[in-house]
C-alpha cells in the first residue's frame, strides 16, 4: 500500500464525474434518490494485488448508494470487461464484485455495499458513513475463537 498520486487522484475525481454523467439523470426517478448527496470517490488506497496488479480501491457514494470499487491505478492499464466478475481478498474477508462501465472509457469493478443512503442528511454524513465501512473492510477478521466474554464459562 502506498500513497495516491495526484494522477490517482485525478482518476477518482472522473469516477465521481462518470456515475453523475452516466446515472444522475435516471437515479432522479428512485423513490431512494438523494438531492442532498452526490456522488463522491472516498477512502481510497492502492493495493498491489495478485490478480490484477496495482489497483484503487475504496468506496463510492452517489446519492442511491455506497460501492465497494476497484480500478486500475494507472489510466493505461485496462479496466475490466462490463458483466465480468472477480473476487477481492480484503483484511476483513473476501467480496464478490461486477465489472461495470461508466461511460465509454471508463469501468471498474463494484460491490454495492448499501442500497439505500436516503436518511443521510448531507455529503459529511456520507462521507463518515464511507469511512466507517472502509475502516470495517480494511480491518482483519476477528476470530471467532477468540475466547468467551467475559464472565462466561466455556
Amino acid at each position: 500500500m502506498h500513497a495516491l498520486t495526484p494522477e490517482q487522484y485525478r482518476r477518482l475525481r472522473d469516477l465521481a464525474r462518470a456515475w453523475t454523467a452516466v446515472h444522475q439523470r435516471g437515479a432522479k426517478a428512485a423513490s431512494h434518490f438523494n438531492p442532498r448527496l452526490a456522488a463522491d470517490a472516498l477512502c481510497f488506497q492502492c493495493y498491489r494485488l495478485p490478480d490484477h496488479g496495482d489497483q484503487l480501491v475504496g468506496a463510492l457514494v452517489t446519492p442511491l448508494s455506497l460501492w465497494l470499487v476497484m480500478l486500475p491505478a494507472e489510466e493505461a492499464a485496462p479496466g475490466p470487461e462490463p458483466g465480468a466478475r472477480t473476487t477481492l481478498t480484503l483484511p476483513s474477508g473476501r467480496y464478490p464484485l461486477e465489472a461495470v462501465a461508466l461511460g465509454d472509457s471508463l469501468s471498474c469493478w463494484r460491490l454495492v455495499l448499501l442500497d439505500d443512503l436516503a436518511d443521510l442528511d448531507s455529503r459529511q454524513a456520507a462521507s463518515r458513513l464511507a469511512q466507517r465501512l472502509m475502516e470495517r473492510i480494511m480491518a482483519p477478521a476477528e476470530e471467532e475463537t477468540a475466547g468467551t466474554p467475559e464472565g462466561e464459562s466455556g
